[in-house]
């Protein structure tokens, strides 16, 4: 606990008492320990809660101390203390700190009533409560670990200010990018920076809790599973030409209302952070995060966060326990699990590869899958080359599954997409665009989206990589979706970009970066200027929910650029640009494609890179500042900084414990069970099955393997199965038969356990633990405002 307690001498202050305890004091003197030197002071004094110097000549300065320990102490009709009980028990403090401190109490006491909307722990902004809102559907009973005292964050005023300042200004950067770029940020977090920047604050308003039962009588619109589309999935409205002219100026497109407009660069401003703005914000960060006192402060934050929740756990186990139970229906098997990271390419395991390949070559063996020169190539053809018959094969045969030689080789994992080591079989049966449009890919996700609606209870989000090498990569993925029929309500679509330019610039394939760039997004542009321009892509893009960048992190490179690095028009050299270089040409281009769509009423794009399994934590940095959330995430158990900052903002990060394992660390050093019990938003996603999964269900086979190693319970992992629907790209419409029609609200009036089988007990101890840390930042910020 931060306050001092002082024992109580039950007598009143008098003159006798000075007298009688005057020789006491004196034989203490002499007898037992040494009283602190406090330096040049007058004659100790008996009953003072501090030693008197100069400054302590008047009655009226001694009551103000008194007032002040009051204040500390408590004042709930218990008497001061006339002794000082043993010598330790000296204030630590000088003077002027404890003066400080008092009118630091005072202030909290005169703001309190304006500021409290913004600090209220257990149900968020809410000024007037109705009379027929019951708290306890909000607040449920638990037993809750708190410090009290003024001091609960264990360090200096000074300091606690100091550290604030800075978490406040990375907030508020990582806030300016997502409001721009139509990213998600958390309504707590915008509350607590309107606050601070002088902006209206939203309140949050207390609605009614629905649950399944209240839905039966007054809601059909919400049952736990969502509607079927009973209609052709690829039918949309396709709006007509909106006449505006696109450019690609330095790497970012710029969109103008008409001809006139563009001849004389008056582009529609949609805000896109330029170059300078985010290299600056960059290097601010990369500073914050190097800041002493603030790793220190963030460090003793997160271990505290830990230790919260391993005595919440001691408190309350059996009571989540025994709410879970109390649930009928719902348990970790029929809550909704998204898999947010898994790749298209390696979506099945090695055993339904195997099977597969073996069934194509009987049924399909004599159709022609690929070309060898000028000579076409039956399937069978291609297996005799390798002196193989279907008899033959077998799963060690194929060797994808990662081994002990995969462990920081990113070559060799890459080589295992590749069946039996031979190209020709992952172009054939691996690829969208090949010599059969991609047929015997699209059969075999439909095979595993089969599966998918048998476990009836787990969805994808599937990576499809688009390179950058042509500008008809789009139109062929969309026609390879669409003539295929690859569709399923359990899936949604993200788009990856590998970073290979240093290998297509070798090879000729392109002249500078802006080419990948132009690859990329100019047809994105033009079919929402026109989505007549491309038909399939316009369709497609309905499922489509964003972006990923991919590849090895831990290539060299300087993470680090200035203003004066070359703009993707210039930048023609054969060297890589950084992963930061990467990002926010990405970024700067999703953002304004963000806008061009939401003005003509279509659906928008997040980003979501791998970032943070091996190489530097700059990665981390930018990522914070412009992505909606990230994949593995490894990185910020070395940089506390930047962890308690992804706390902070709830960040997701989807995390695979079993492609770390192969790739770049043992699974008994994963970070996730330390991020899970400090809160951070973490979910558990299979990344390749292909390579790491045996079993029919990787993602239970990722939960099951996660549970039995850390020893996690049905609520840990009901939560961790929650946090994947909340961060997932499937729609606000989905998630409300998911998880409840008011999902989005915050603390425990966003869950409805019945269908997420998280204890309200869980959550409202997630919700109050963030909102304390956030109230302990921004207070001290605020209390410094009001004092100037």
């Amino acid at each position: 606990m931060a306050s001092r307690s002082v024992m109580p001498s039950g007598r009143d202050e008098s003159a006798d008492s000075d007298q009688e305890e005057a020789p006491i004091a004196a034989a203490n003197r002499k007898i037992s320990k040494p009283r602190p030197d406090y330096g040049d002071r007058m004659e100790f004094r008996e009953g003072t809660e501090s030693p008197p110097n100069g400054r302590m000549s008047t009655d009226k300065e001694g009551e103000l101390y008194r007032q002040l320990s009051k204040t500390l102490i408590g004042s709930d009709g218990h008497q001061l203390s006339n002794e000082l009980s043993a010598p330790y028990e000296f204030p630590q403090f000088p003077i002027e700190q404890i003066e400080t401190k008092l009118l630091t109490v005072q202030k909290e006491k005169e703001i309190s009533t304006a500021a409290a909307p913004a600090r209220e722990p257990s149900i968020g902004t809410v000024h007037d409560i109705d009379d027929d809102v019951d708290l306890n559907d909000f607040v449920p009973h638990f037993q809750r670990v708190n410090i009290s005292g003024e001091d609960n964050t264990g360090v200096p005023t000074e300091d606690l200010q100091s550290a604030s300042k800075l978490l406040i200004k990375a907030l508020d950067i990582r806030e300016k990018y997502m409001r721009v770029s139509r990213q998600g940020f958390p309504s707590n977090v915008n509350r607590f920076l309107s606050t601070i920047n002088g902006k209206p604050v939203t309140e949050v308003q207390v609605m009614d809790r629905a649950t399944i039962e209240e839905l039966k009588g007054k809601d059909s619109d919400h049952p736990v599973h969502p509607p079927k589309i009973d209609r052709d999935p690829w039918d949309c409205e396709f709006l007509p030409d909106n006449g505006t002219v696109l450019k690609c100026v330095k790497g970012v497109f710029m969109v103008y209302e008409n001809e006139a407009n563009a001849e004389q660069n008056k582009n529609i401003d949609y805000g896109v952070p330029d170059l300078e703005t985010f290299v600056r914000d960059m290097q601010l960060l990369c500073a914050l995060i190097a800041d002493g006192p603030l790793k220190s402060f963030c460090y003793r934050r997160l271990s505290y966060l830990s230790s919260k929740f391993q005595l919440h756990v001691l408190l309350n186990e059996l009571r989540e326990l025994a709410a879970q139970k109390a649930v009928p229906h719902r348990d970790f098997y029929n809550v909704r699990k998204v898999d947010t990271h898994i790749h298209a390419a390696s979506c099945m395991n090695q055993k339904h590869l195997l099977r597969f390949i073996k069934k194509t070559l009987k049924t399909d063996g004599d159709s022609p899958v690929c070309k060898a020169g000028d000579k076409l190539m039956s399937l069978r053809d291609v297996f005799e080359s390798m002196n193989l018959t279907a008899y033959d094969l077998t799963v060690d045969m194929l060797d994808v599954h990662a081994d002990r030689n995969t462990f920081h080789r990113f070559d060799k994992f890459n080589a295992k997409y590749n069946p039996i080591g031979e190209s020709r079989l992952r172009e054939v049966f691996m690829k969208t665009d090949n010599h059969v449009g991609g047929k015997y890919f699209a059969k075999l996700i439909k095979e595993v989206f089969v599966d998918l609606q048998e476990s009836k209870y787990q969805n994808l989000e599937l990576r499809l990589s688009i390179y950058g090498r042509s500008l008809n990569e789009w139109d062929k993925l969309a026609d390879w979706a669409i003539n295929n029929n690859v569709y399923s309500d359990n899936v949604r679509w993200l788009i990856q970009v590998p970073r290979l330019y240093d290998i297509y610039r070798a090879n000729n394939c392109v002249e500078t970066f802006q080419q990948i760039i132009r690859n990329l997004f100019q047809p994105l542009f033009e079919v929402t200027k026109d989505p007549n321009s491309h038909p399939s892509l316009h369709r497609f893009l309905q499922y489509v929910i964003g972006f990923d960048s991919v590849d090895d992190e831990s290539k060299p490179e300087n993470p680090m650029f200035d203003v004066d690095v070359p703009t993707p028009d210039e930048w023609s050299d054969a060297e890589n640009p950084p992963y930061s270089y990467y990002l926010y040409y990405m970024f700067a281009n999703i953002t304004a494609l963000n806008h061009f769509r939401e003005d003509r009423g279509l659906n928008t794009f997040v980003f979501r890179p791998h970032c943070g399994e091996a190489g530097p934590v700059q990665h981390l940095v930018s990522a914070f500042i412009m992505c909606e959330s990230i994949s593995h995430g490894l990185l910020l158990r070395k940089v506390p900084v930047l962890q308690y900052l992804y706390y902070l903002c709830q960040i997701g990060i989807a995390m695979s414990p079993l492609s770390n394992n192969s790739l770049f660390l043992n699974y008994n050093r994963s970070p996730l069970p330390d991020y899970l019990s400090r809160g951070l938003n973490v979910s558990i996603s299979t990344d390749d099955p292909l390579q790491f999964h045996f079993t029919k269900e990787p993602l239970m086979e990722e939960y099951s393997i996660a549970a039995q190693v850390w020893k996690l319970s049905s609520c840990d992992m009901c939560e961790l199965a929650r946090n994947s629907v909340i961060t997932s790209g499937f729609s606000h419409h989905v998630k409300q038969h998911w998880l409840g029609p008011n999902y989005t609200r915050e603390g425990v009036a966003g869950n409805d356990m019945t269908r997420t089988n998280v204890p309200d007990i869980r959550v409202c101890y997630r919700y109050e633990t963030l909102m304390t840390e956030l109230s302990n930042i921004f207070r001290s910020v605020l209390n410094e405002v009001e004092e100037k």
